[in-house]
């Protein structure tokens, strides 16, 4: 039977970039030839594959910790410093200029420093922001340590994605995994967040998110080193393509392509809703609906539907398609935010927030994948860095406009926001093109 197979496949022609073609070309199915003919490794290069994502969903599970632990902590930072809406959102433009920083950062750091410095240089700036803000801080100087982790968050996630974008082995479900992970993150933390919001200690918190940030950096040091990323996909057994001089991820060539410009606002609209959301949702329920204290667990509703969108989705992902999917699902989030909107019940609106994040989770990963698709390979990385990374504005930018339109009329505002958002998002994705341009 081996010798049937190997004849069989023996007649068919394979040109030397069909690797990437077999696994990008499908809309979310890789090939199942192209998995025969690649994966043959050794137990100890699948081994290392699966430690080495684990680092990388660890960094994650940090990168959603930090977002989701802002919603439940926002009205005790009103109250601690008496500030409004509008002073209050000032931590969502700092992270803003972090986020961006760290993107545009991110190419020019990866050429010079490589995979492992980079993602360690960002795991340092976030324990250095989070030992500021430990000690609750005056606001100016509590504010911008939002800049400092933004920064490290940026280049985390780039590096991030970047890497499992470049792996050959099942990376569409690897990636949806990945974001999982950030979900998680983004689950748990409002359940500590909202307990500590209610303490005298409350900037206590963050020595958590410390501890957590400092085992992210230990376990990335221990499991990467200092290694390019070239370096560690090949102790995976996979096989690096040298680059040209014509085919250098420089910042300009990335530029250059249509695609990106496409995804990257799509991405930087999407994060925005989803921050928004779990940010602000709190304060809705609060001061629109009611609710008490406990309202900071609505957040984690969300981003625990957020989490398991991205791994029970899947298969609807792959049954419909990745392209046509994601306007499915933001009909629907739309139909549950006019719930939202116009149902007053606590409990009704508690549930379809959920929900909303379990139709948002699959979003980010399917965009991410869908990036491996049209975009050039040798550009790939630097690309989805670059989309990564000012994707993360989206994060600080919309919840501050948020911020800025409830300070005059009020949190009510959120919804109507919130439906706009999305349908800029099914319109930025429309754009975005179907098919690779060489």
């Amino acid at each position: 039977m081996p010798e049937l197979e190997l004849e069989s496949l023996s007649h068919r022609k394979i040109h030397p970039d069909e690797d990437i073609e077999i696994k990008k070309s499908g809309d979310a199915v890789e090939d199942p030839i192209h998995q025969a003919l690649t994966d043959n490794r050794t137990r100890k290069q699948k081994n290392t594959e699966k430690i080495q994502f684990a680092a990388l969903c660890w960094c994650l599970f940090l990168a959603g910790w930090n977002d989701g632990s802002t919603g439940p902590l926002l009205p005790r930072i009103q109250d601690v410093y008496h500030v409004g809406f509008t002073i209050v959102s000032l931590i969502f433009i700092f992270a803003c200029l972090g986020f961006v920083s760290g993107a545009l950062a991110n190419v020019h750091l990866t050429d010079r420093l490589g995979f492992g410095k980079t993602i360690i240089l960002g795991a340092v700036l976030q324990i250095i922001a989070y030992t500021i803000q430990s000690p609750a801080p005056p606001f100016p100087v509590f504010v911008m340590a939002y800049t400092i982790n933004g920064v490290g968050i940026a280049l985390q996630d780039a590096q991030a994605n970047g890497f499992v974008a470049s792996l050959r082995n099942n990376s569409e479900t690897k990636m949806g995994l990945l974001h999982a992970a950030y979900g998680a993150g983004a689950l748990a933390s409002p359940l500590v967040a909202t307990q500590f919001s209610q303490l005298r200690q409350w900037s206590f918190h963050f020595l958590v998110s410390l501890g957590i940030a400092v085992s992210n950096i230990i376990i990335l040091y221990i499991v990467f080193g200092f290694k390019t990323q070239d370096e560690c996909l090949r102790l995976l057994g996979q096989e690096v393509s040298e680059k040209n001089e014509d085919e250098q991820s420089s910042f300009k060539q990335i530029l250059r392509v249509k695609a990106v410009h496409f995804l990257a606002f799509f991405i930087l609209v999407y994060v925005g809703v989803e921050v928004t959301i779990g940010g602000w949702i709190v304060t809705f329920m609060l001061d629109v609906r009611g609710g008490g204290p406990s309202s900071g667990y609505v957040s984690s509703g969300f981003f625990g539907g957020l989490m398991l969108g991205r791994v029970l989705l899947l298969w609807v992902n792959k049954k419909i398609g990745e392209r046509l999917v994601l306007f499915l699902y933001a009909f629907l989030a739309i139909g549950l935010e006019l719930v939202i909107w116009f149902v007053p019940s606590l409990i009704g609106g508690a549930v379809a927030v959920s929900i909303v994040g379990l139709l948002l989770g699959p979003m980010y990963p399917v965009a991410m994948n869908h990036a491996g698709r049209v975009l050039p390979n040798w550009l790939l990385t630097g690309s989805i860095g670059w989309i990564a990374g000012f994707g993360q504005a989206g994060s600080a930018a919309l919840p501050f406009i948020t911020g800025v339109i409830s300070s005059k009329h009020g949190i009510r505002s959120l919804q109507p926001l919130l439906i706009a958002m999305m349908g800029c998002m099914m319109i930025l994705w429309y754009l975005v093109p179907s098919k690779r341009h060489d």
